[in-house]
């Protein structure tokens, strides 16, 4: 929320109202009276409660009337404000109000009629800029500034720093009064009308034009003409902003036009801008690796070339070949006259010229230039002096079911027009879960179309090392030419923290993927080191480590939370128990991405699964793993290393101090409770994982299980350990010695004595007298560093 938009969401009063503006717009020598805020180059009506803006004007183009009847000197400038909007109009534009003498002007400013604002309404409609507080601020602020300093009203320019913004509003104010088809035509048409000047067009050659017709806009678009349903909008925004964009911006905004595609569709058709100076690393090691003049000596075909910029740094581009899914790409290339002598077409590389059996048959739509079609063969048959052919591409990211879409109910549960692709139906069979993800669909065509290819990709590094791929790795052979990984943040619309490897591959050379070495950079393209990703065998994987019980045909309580049942209605899990079991393990995937969001230990299944229940067997190997999980924090390059099965001897002191470890961490989520409702029916949970006999910590009560008591009856603890439980048994006690209102109550469920250590801690920390954790936590940090770097010299990841 922005200064000014959170001092109006605390204004009380008119007053406060009247404050809030003069404090944000830097107000010098006001004065307030009939005239709410008044100084000698712009007068204010205020309100505090939303109003219309010609209700606002009349009432104070009623004093202006006033004081220019009786020759009081007049401000250049009229503004209205109140908690949620304002608008600027030159004085000058309102004068035809004060000489005309048909409207109905009442006796007060306070008594302005219906009739008498219509009236003034139809003299300044079109002629008053306004805004909305919560977006607007800095246009607005910037305006009143301009029109005190300069004497005029200054429209907002619009660069790449704003462009999001202004297509946001452009969408609001404009695009929902034309009737395309798709949303995702917004970007053409808002192209087509930012760079027009009102009466030229700036740029040619755009996928979208605009003309005016009896001085209406009217925009073409797919050989279809649209009209806007309302105008008011239209001249409203263009009060706001100045148009066309300076001419140093043009080409830029342009290649921009990925950022304004709806997010989905981002995903699915990988929209996703490969910033210039990342786009100058690639181009350096593309050199490094394959020598001076490979720009000369290779065809390169960029089968999803978006708008050009991964190819802008090219020298040559009669040795280009671009091809994407989107005409309107194609458009937006030639509008900025780029690449000429290049062959640019467009072509769905994912679905065009597919057999029914997985081939490539080009005379299936003839789109393929018949150059490349020539060098692609020449390359196949090792005909002498044919160039090698380069595919450069940075492909779409999207996936069939992930973390993000997995979780829904609703039409993005599964992408499926990412997994039904012609080709991947057709063609990966053997690929395993690959065939869900985009940018594998890519790279597997191109390996069976252009089988003697370098590929240099941007993707992430799944195909390298996730477990998931290990069927891809299998298909899917090359050499390892070299490449960097940089911070997903350089690209602008991905989600996350994680790297993009930029990797080079010759495919002509059938090595299986091992352990390869990449230069990390940062986001802003700086060496920041070196970092080894490695092919490591499903057998290998820590995933694989803990006996999995099997479940039984007593019924079990899904679980979203540690005491809240599961809300999903489709595909829940975790509704079945397991004999002896007691608790559940949640461990989705195996790399640090996944175990920093998915790992916790709960009193009953959990209701999306992946993972397994734990019992007296295999308790301590479980704490062992939950512990590995947690101890080392995900950042941006380590997110996708995997975890391993240890490849030292543990010893007693490392697996007590996991168990340990594991009771009193924040995902140890188990609990005890009552009066839990799913499946219209009352469930209850038990809590197995209390390391303290009730009379270690005061319960007035007995704990339905005494399982932990037993479990470590005999155990020596290291001094580390230790600590924490001595720590952890005097928050316990503290806890059993509280009475807690029933708000607390209520919401942590805390109806029975073997509350777990959730509940615990979340309960006295919501209480209003304060519990001293600071003990507990300094303990519990000296257990952490004693094993975080124990992680890596057992070998649960590679160091």
């Amino acid at each position: 929320m922005t200064q000014l938009a959170d001092s109006l969401a605390r204004a009380r009063s008119e007053e406060d109202v009247k404050d809030a503006y003069v404090r944000a717009l830097g107000l010098k020598d006001v004065t307030k009276g009939q005239v709410d805020i008044q100084t000698k180059d712009i007068w204010f009506e205020a309100k505090c409660d939303p109003k219309p803006v010609t209700a606002m004007f009349a009432q104070l183009l009623f004093y202006v009337r006033q004081a220019h009847a009786v020759g009081q000197p007049i401000p250049p400038f009229l503004a209205v404000v109140d908690r949620e909007k304002a608008a600027i109009l030159e004085t000058e534009l309102a004068r035809p109000v004060l000489n005309d003498p048909d409207i109905a002007w009442p006796a007060a400013a306070s008594a302005v009629s219906k009739a008498c604002i219509a009236q003034v309404a139809a003299h300044i409609e079109g002629h008053f800029n306004p805004y909305t507080v919560a977006t607007d601020e800095p246009a607005f602020v910037a305006a009143v500034k301009a029109a005190i300093s300069e004497g005029r009203i200054v429209r907002t320019p619009i660069t790449p720093d704003n462009l999001r913004q202004v297509f946001n509003k452009w969408v609001e104010m404009i695009g929902r009064e034309i009737a395309v088809p798709a949303v995702g035509d917004y970007a053409e048409l808002f192209f087509a009308d930012i760079m027009h000047d009102g009466d030229n067009a700036a740029m040619t050659n755009l996928s979208a034009r605009l003309v005016y017709d009896g001085g209406k806009p009217v925009f073409h678009l797919k050989g279809k003409l649209y009209d806007l349903a309302s105008q008011r909008g239209y001249r409203d925004f263009w009060r706001l902003y100045h148009r066309p964009p300076e001419t140093r911006h043009r080409h830029y905004l342009l290649e921009r036009r990925d950022m304004l595609l709806p997010i989905d569709e981002q995903k699915f058709k990988g929209a996703y801008y490969t910033p210039p100076h990342i786009v100058d690393k690639a181009y350096d090691l593309l050199t490094a690796t394959l020598g001076e003049g490979w720009q000369e000596k290779c065809i390169i075909w960029d089968m999803c070339c978006g708008v050009g910029n991964l190819e802008l740094a090219h020298s040559n581009p009669r040795n280009l070949y671009m091809s994407t899914l989107d005409q309107p790409d194609i458009d937006n290339i030639r509008a900025r006259g780029l690449f000429p002598g290049a062959e640019i077409f467009q072509y769905d590389y994912l679905n065009d010229d597919v057999t029914d059996f997985g081939e490539i048959d080009y005379s299936l739509s003839n789109k393929v230039p018949m150059a490349l079609r020539r060098a692609i063969a020449d390359a196949k048959m090792g005909v002498a002096g044919a160039k090698p052919i380069l595919v450069l591409i940075n492909p779409p990211y999207a996936e069939a079911t992930s973390s993000d879409n997995a979780v829904s109910q609703g039409d993005d549960r599964s992408k499926k027009g990412v997994a039904r692709s012609r080709f991947s139906l057709a063609g990966m069979d053997q690929y395993g879960k690959a065939s869900n993800e985009l940018f594998t669909q890519f790279l597997a065509r191109a390996h069976q179309e252009l089988p003697t290819a370098t590929v240099a990709t941007f993707s992430t590094l799944k195909y390298v090392n996730s477990q998931a791929f290990e069927e891809f790795r299998s298909v899917w052979q090359a050499k390892y030419l070299g490449g960097f990984v940089v911070h997903s943040r350089a690209f602008d619309g991905l989600k996350g923290d994680f790297p993009i490897g930029f990797l080079i591959w010759d495919t002509s050379l059938h090595e299986p993927i091992g352990e390869i070495e990449a230069v990390a950079l940062d986001r802003n393209g700086e060496l920041v080191g070196e970092k080894m990703f490695a092919n490591i065998g499903n057998e290998r994987l820590l995933a694989t480590w803990v006996h999995r019980p099997a479940t039984n045909r007593q019924p079990a309580l899904p679980l979203k939370g540690a005491v809240d049942p599961a809300t999903a209605k489709g595909d829940v899990r975790g509704t079945r128990w397991s004999d002896d079991a007691i608790a559940w393990f949640n461990c989705a995937g195996n790399d640090l991405q996944q175990a920093a969001k998915l790992t916790m230990m709960l009193s009953s299944g959990f209701g999306s699964g992946r993972g397994y229940f734990v019992n007296a067997e295999n308790l301590g190997q479980a704490a062992i793993v939950f512990s590995v999980r947690r101890l080392i924090k995900p950042t941006w390059l380590n997110d996708r290393d995997q975890f391993l099965q240890p490849s030292e001897p543990l010893t007693d002191d490392f697996k007590s101090d996991c168990l340990v470890w594991m009771l009193f961490n924040g995902s140890n989520l188990t609990a005890g409770a009552d009066g839990l409702r799913w499946n219209d029916r009352d469930w209850s949970l038990v809590n197995h994982f209390i390391p303290f006999t009730e009379g270690e910590v005061g319960v007035q009560g007995r704990f339905e299980s005494d399982f932990m008591v037993r479990y470590m009856a005999g155990i020596a603890f290291s001094p580390e350990a230790q600590a924490v439980l001595d720590a952890g048994r005097v928050i316990w006690t503290r806890f059993h010695a509280t009475q807690f209102p029933h708000r607390i109550r209520d919401e942590f469920k805390l109806g029975r004595p073997d509350a777990g250590w959730y509940q615990i801690r979340r309960s006295l920390k919501a209480h209003e007298v304060v519990t001293d954790f600071d003990p507990f936590d300094a303990a519990y940090a000296a257990l952490t560093a004693k094993l975080r770097p124990m992680v890596y010299e057992l070998g649960f990841l590679p160091a």
